[in-house]
């Protein structure tokens, strides 16, 4: 009876208007075909997400994730500027963003492993969570690992850029004053937490858009629990 319960609650939360009744769809759907399509769509957006990010540009060309200097470096970054040194200030946030694109390949196995073992509660709770769900779900699951993982390749990456250096010694200053966040003063640190909010907001940009159009993934899961 609780299964038939949660089924019908997942199923209705998921959009199926068009099945009128209870009845009708727990009737039409297992609590295994819902837990399944959830499983499927962030398996799809998890992957999607990272072959997206995981190239050149795909940080420093896409707005929704493109890795800023932080709030508090703003004015030393304008008056960089203004005295003739916007390169190096471009020259830093490329490096940022392209070590970010470097690091995010290394994501996939550890959310599809993380996707994989998603238990009926799981789906519940990314169904019925809100817009954050998906972020939530896999922040808890791979954020501790991914940033063990993505912190090497970042320091590699912004090694390559002297202003990496400079960035943090100038940073520090501005955290021990109260003007910056203490983890925004290391570069390696604050590009790998960005890196990460970016990859998870890009999964839920994702499995979002199966949700709207599940016709266009050609998946009979998926059409079968987010189709009306």
């Amino acid at each position: 009876m609780q299964r038939r319960k949660f089924t019908s609650e997942l199923v209705s939360i998921i959009g199926l208007g068009a099945l009128a009744t209870p009845a009708v769809r727990a009737a039409s759907f297992t609590e295994g075909d819902a837990a399944l399509g959830v499983r499927t769509a962030l398996e799809r957006g998890a992957t999607a997400a990272v072959g997206l990010l995981g190239q050149p540009g795909g940080f420093l060309d896409n707005p929704r994730v493109r890795i800023p200097l932080p709030g508090g470096l703003d004015k030393a970054a304008k008056l960089l500027r203004a005295t003739g040194q916007g390169q190096r200030v471009d020259e830093l946030i490329t490096a940022m963003n392209r070590a970010a694109e470097a690091a995010v390949p290394e994501a996939k196995t550890l959310l599809i492993s993380a996707v994989k073992s998603m238990s009926v509660d799981d789906a519940r709770r990314i169904v019925t969570g809100g817009d954050n769900s998906v972020t939530t779900f896999f922040a808890s699951k791979t954020r501790k690992p991914l940033a063990i993982k993505f912190l090497p390749i970042v320091e590699q990456e912004t090694r390559k850029v002297a202003l990496g250096e400079k960035y943090n010694a100038v940073a520090g200053r501005a955290a021990g004053f109260g003007l910056l966040k203490k983890e925004d003063a290391n570069v390696e640190q604050y590009v790998t937490n960005k890196a990460l909010d970016g990859l998870y907001y890009m999964i839920g940009q994702q499995e979002r858009q199966i949700r709207q159009n599940p016709m266009a993934t050609g998946s009979a899961i998926l059409q079968k629990v987010f189709g009306r």
